[in-house]
């Protein structure tokens, strides 16, 4: 099959105060959040202006894509779209319609499965469709946790952030990934039902195996942040901050952060790490560095144009992990029945 196009597909973030509300509201609809909860949420982004890197790092991720297609000899549009902020993925379905696309590939910039990570951009894809009243034919890239591209960048990272830690404190400094938490019955529901589930965290878990093992770090934790859920609904956790008292507790100084869950910087990567947990981190006299997002590396672009050649030059997946190479659907499709059900919405008290 040939393609016409690339749709990068992203979260989106306001760009300005005056964005930021309808923002959140975008994210949150259908969710029956209360107003006090989004105006906690709007401070955090107030507390930078009102902007959040995002829209801007995946700019330059996809002139990255674009001047990579061109050094590979390829011919391929790529259109930017988002889910919660402008440019939105309907208004793009409807460039690129009228820009005579009929076919296209859809880059998610998520690494993994599970409902918010992969289902979610379905749901996403289908909207943009019925926008354009089906014009577009849409295949998603599959998930690539464990593409060994993203492994180095996410590697490289680690090492460099190691170097910002004082250099008697190297050796001792515990590593430790973080991923965006979700309830667990989310986690539990990620993947095909015969898989067991758990999908995202089992990923989650690899993709730090396989980059502590290129850093060559035998000690390391796997911890959550970002929760956003009323309390009594269980979520994936330790959460980073509560983690960060934990190490204090067992007389570790120093520690090396790596948002693996995450392609970019964002709002909840910089507020979350660089803010509470380096804060928390400065209560305890702990050092503390956060590695770099795999997005700006070179070789992220590099991933990009290697999954859309799964499609247009059909090689075997790269991938270093034994599990499901997943997440590829067809016109918002899932990849697999009843993969990744969407969670029952309940109003939050």
């Amino acid at each position: 099959m040939s393609f016409d196009a690339l749709l990068f597909l992203s979260f989106g973030g306001p760009e300005g105060p005056e964005d930021v509300r309808p923002f959140l509201e975008n994210v949150t609809r259908g969710r029956g959040v209360p107003p006090a909860r989004l105006d906690e949420v709007a401070q955090h982004y107030l507390h930078f202006g009102g902007v959040s890197p995002i829209n801007r790092l995946n700019l330059a991720i996809i002139d990255a894509v674009r001047a990579e297609l061109t050094r590979q000899g390829m011919t391929l549009p790529v259109y930017f779209g988002n889910r919660n902020w402008h440019p939105m993925v309907e208004d793009t379905a409807a460039k690129m319609v009228a820009d005579g696309i009929r076919t296209a590939l859809v880059f998610p910039t998520s690494a993994y499965g599970g409902y918010s990570a992969c289902r979610q951009y379905d749901e996403d894809i289908t909207r943009a469709r019925t926008a354009v009243d089906e014009a577009l034919d849409l295949v998603k890239l599959r998930q690539f946790f464990d593409h060994p591209l993203f492994v180095d960048a996410v590697a490289d990272a680690v090492r460099a952030a190691y170097t910002e830690l004082p250099a008697d404190q190297r050796d001792q400094a515990r590593l430790v990934f973080t991923a965006h938490s979700v309830p667990t019955s989310a986690d539990e529901a990620a993947g095909p039902p015969e898989e067991g589930g758990r999908r995202y965290s089992r990923q989650i878990a690899e993709a730090a195996r396989l980059v502590a093992e290129a850093v060559g770090v035998p000690g390391y934790d796997v911890v959550w942040q970002s929760r956003s859920g009323p309390p009594h609904i269980p979520w994936l956790a330790p959460d980073i901050v509560d983690h960060v008292d934990t190490l204090h507790a067992q007389g570790v100084q120093a520690l090396v952060v790596s948002p693996i869950g995450f392609v970019s910087d964002h709002l909840e990567v910089i507020w979350d790490l660089d803010a509470e947990a380096k804060d928390r981190a400065a209560e305890h006299g702990m050092s503390f560095t956060r590695a770099a997002t795999p997005g700006p590396d070179p070789r992220f672009a590099q991933l990009i144009v290697d999954l859309i050649r799964e499609h247009t030059h059909p090689t075997t997946p790269r991938k270093l992990s034994p599990l499901p190479a997943a997440g590829c659907t067809r016109n918002g499709l899932p990849c697999a029945t009843h993969c990744c059900e969407p969670p029952t919405r309940r109003p939050t008290p």
